[in-house]
C-alpha cells in the first residue's frame, strides 16, 4: 500500500488494521449511501480500519467503516486529508491501555490480551490488538460481548524462527479465548494456525485478493502461487 499521510509531523504508510479518525463522512467516497447507522456523530468517535485493497490514486486509503455489531460494517475509501488522528496496533500494547479503559478489562477476550501481553511482547516481533477488541481498546466505544473473540496482528517482514513459532503456538494453547492471531508479511497476511498446522499452502491475503501460496515471505507470488476468484 503506497499511500502515505501525514502523522505526528512526519510521513507514514498506512498499513491493513490501523485506526484512522477522520473529519467527517465528506471525506468518504462510496458506490452506495451510508448505512442508516454511520451517521456523522458515530463517525466522529469511532474511527474506520485500513482495509488490505491496492488503491491506485494515491489520494485516496481503502476503509472499513464499524458500528456496535458484528453486522454493522460497511466498506469505502478514504480522502487523505480527511484523516485527524492515526492509531496503530502496537500503540495499544505499548501504552497497555487495557488499563486505560477499564470498563473492558471485564470482557474475557481482554483479560486474556492482559495475561499474555509480555509473553507476547517478549517473542521480540511486533504486534498489537485488531478486530472489536483493538477497536474498544483505542475509542472506549460498547463494542464488546462475553463471546468477543480477540484478534491479534503480528508483524513478521521475515519468515518467523522454529523456535519462535513454537512459542507463538505454546501461548496460543494456554489461553481460554479464541484467538485468531495473523501473520502480516508486509505484502499479505495469513492465519497463524494454518502455517503452524504444517499445511502445503496457505492462504495469504494480498492487496490485489488472497492467493494461495506455499512460502508467504516470497517475493513475488507467481512461481508458487495461483490466484483465487
Amino acid at each position: 500500500m503506497p499511500n502515505q499521510i501525514t502523522h505526528n509531523g512526519s510521513k507514514t504508510t498506512p498499513r491493513p488494521h490501523d485506526l484512522l479518525w477522520i473529519t467527517g463522512v465528506e471525506g468518504l467516497a462510496t458506490d452506495q449511501l451510508l448505512p442508516t447507522w454511520a451517521t456523522a456523530e458515530w463517525l466522529a468517535v469511532a474511527p474506520v480500519v485500513i482495509r488490505r485493497e491496492t488503491v491506485t490514486d494515491c489520494a485516496w486509503l481503502p476503509v472499513g467503516l464499524r458500528g456496535t455489531t458484528r453486522s454493522e460494517r460497511f466498506k469505502a475509501l478514504l480522502s487523505v486529508d480527511a484523516i485527524k488522528r492515526c492509531v496503530q496496533p502496537e500503540f495499544l500494547v505499548q501504552t497497555e491501555a487495557w488499563n486505560i479503559h477499564s470498563q473492558c478489562g471485564a470482557f474475557p477476550a481482554v483479560k486474556t490480551l492482559a495475561s499474555m501481553a509480555s509473553s507476547l511482547t517478549n517473542i521480540g516481533l511486533h504486534w498489537g490488538p485488531t478486530g472489536s477488541v483493538g477497536f474498544a481498546l483505542a475509542t472506549g466505544l460498547p463494542v464488546l460481548r462475553d463471546e468477543s473473540d480477540l484478534d491479534i496482528v503480528l508483524h513478521a517482514p521475515s519468515p518467523i524462527s522454529p523456535e519462535k513459532m513454537s512459542l507463538l503456538q505454546d501461548l496460543l494453547d494456554s489461553q481460554m479465548c479464541r484467538i485468531d492471531l495473523q501473520i502480516d508479511t508486509g505484502s499479505g497476511g495469513f492465519a497463524f494456525a494454518e502455517w503452524a498446522a504444517g499445511r502445503k499452502t496457505i492462504l495469504l491475503k494480498t492487496g490485489n485478493g488472497p492467493v494461495l501460496t506455499a512460502d508467504p515471505w516470497s517475493e513475488s507470488h507467481q512461481l508458487d502461487t495461483h490466484r483465487l476468484p
